[in-house]
């Protein structure tokens, strides 16, 4: 089947010719022999295309056109239904009259039923295109959805609740965070829950392109403005108006473009490089790097005034090994991930894989932890995932945290507790990864009783179901 359409027309001979010829044509048809009974059955099921005649009793073609754009007609999921208006009192006037009323086209009678295929033909596939589209959109805005980023650490409730309050607002916000911690992740989160979500989000990768290529990718350039220029071309910052802008790395960014980028975050204008026309946007900017920016404006890196245009809202996603209760949950999505990929059926990872997560140090982060998964999903030929390979021997790799003094050396009492804390939240988190949460055997494992354990989770905020 070609596609469903609704002929409207109150002419009982002209809708059983029309229909006769759209049905040999492959096209499943329904017919309706005035607009009252139209809006009936398209408040009942949904068509690929409308044929609508102008001159009907009760409702005329473009009053009926009218009432389809009430709510009922254009709820979550359903994109706007091409109508093809006929007359036999055909004008100009009336034509664009019906264009204006969301028309998908205009045809007078006599029909040429030649004309009439084809005009049907492209406003189903446009139809196709719309649900399409549609249906992507509602993809891509559920898998952003806040409910999506996984992590039960303390410091990832604290990030959710920020993002959740700045994402319908236009505050720029600066993500900083070690490769693979998901800036960009949290990027699109904010994007796709804000009044934004319905227009563009692009990305510009500053550490991609040097400084002369960077500024044309932003700002575009016009023809002949440098060698190699030989047409006009926008920038990200045109590509994206009326949505979000991601820069990523943007602690790679010279500071010639960073004295440009600077004044549109403060007069949301530009000039293309070699161009004299002033371009306004309205474009909400969000920013990322994995450098420490304060240190890169000590060393001249980068401009100060930027920075604080930038850090309006400041997020700092914290590295894998600081939110160790995080990896089971993380693991488990992983998992369900990669199985469904390739269709496999493996059901459980074992507690002695979880013990040798538990203790690398993951330099890649989250996506070196999917990228482990991944690779024991595909290798493993039971239901059970046995082992996972990870690198100890690298630098990065150890197993353990560091505890360093730092420049700031405090009280002996008050560093030491610092450092015992740590190492007790680190060490209470990885026995319950180990035993997925078993109170009982992660107590006898440590040497201690449940109640100390209680005690030790309830201080650093450690919840069993965290690790099952």
């Amino acid at each position: 089947m070609k596609g469903s359409l609704l002929i409207v027309d109150d002419e009982p001979d002209i809708l059983l010719v029309m229909s006769a010829n759209l049905r040999k044509e492959g096209y499943e048809v329904e017919t309706a022999e005035d607009g009252v009974e139209a809006l009936r059955k398209l408040e009942s099921r949904d068509y690929d295309a409308v044929i609508v005649d102008q001159q009907m009793p009760r409702l005329t073609g473009i009053e009926m056109l009218e009432r389809l754009k009430g709510e009922q007609f254009r709820g979550p999921g359903k994109s706007e239904i091409p109508a093809i208006v006929v007359t036999a009192y055909g004008t100009i006037e009336m034509a664009v009259q019906a264009m204006k009323d969301g028309a998908y086209s205009f045809l007078t009678k006599p029909i040429q039923y030649e004309d009439l295929s084809l005009q049907v033909k492209n406003a189903v596939e446009r139809r196709r295109l719309s649900r399409e589209i549609e249906n992507l959109r509602h993809e891509v805005e559920e898998r952003y959805q806040f409910s999506n980023i996984l992590g039960r650490a303390p410091r990832m409730q604290e990030i959710f609740q920020i993002i959740r309050t700045v994402a319908e607002t236009d505050a720029t916000v600066l993500i900083q965070g070690e490769s693979g911690t998901g800036k960009e992740l949290i990027a699109r989160a904010m994007h796709y829950n804000s009044r934004r979500r319905e227009r563009p989000f692009v990305v510009v990768s500053c550490s991609a392109l040097p400084e002369t290529l960077l500024e044309s990718e932003l700002f575009g350039h016009e023809k002949g403005s440098f060698t190699g220029a030989i047409r006009q071309r926008i920038g990200r910052f045109e590509m994206a108006e009326g949505g979000t802008l991601f820069l990523d790395e943007i602690g790679e960014m010279s500071m010639s473009v960073q004295m440009k980028l600077l004044r549109v975050l403060q007069e949301r204008e530009f000039e293309r490089v070699g161009g004299n026309q002033t371009i306004k946007v309205d474009v909400r900017v969000i920013a990322a790097t994995h450098k420490d920016l304060v240190v890169a404006m000590k060393d001249r890196m980068f401009r100060e005034d930027l920075f604080y245009r930038l850090n309006v809202v400041p997020i700092k996603l914290p590295p894998l090994r600081e939110r160790l209760e995080d990896i089971p949950l993380l693991a488990a999505h992983f998992l369900k991930k990669y199985c469904d990929k390739n269709q496999k059926e493996i059901k459980s990872i074992l507690p002695h894989a979880f013990s040798v997560l538990s203790r690398y140090s993951f330099p890649g982060n989250v996506r070196e932890l999917e990228n482990i998964i991944e690779r024991a999903v595909i290798m493993e030929k039971g239901d059970t995932i046995q082992r996972v390979d990870v690198d100890f021997s690298g630098p990065s790799g150890k197993a353990g945290q560091e505890y360093r003094l730092g420049d700031d050396v405090q009280p002996f009492r008050k560093m030491k507790t610092e450092v015992v804390e740590r190492f007790e939240k680190e060490y209470f988190s990885r026995l319950l990864t180990l035993y997925q949460g078993n109170m009982s055997r992660a107590s006898h494992h440590a040497g201690i009783n449940i109640k100390n354990l209680h005690e030790k989770m309830a201080r650093y905020g450690l919840k069993k179901e965290d690790f099952k």
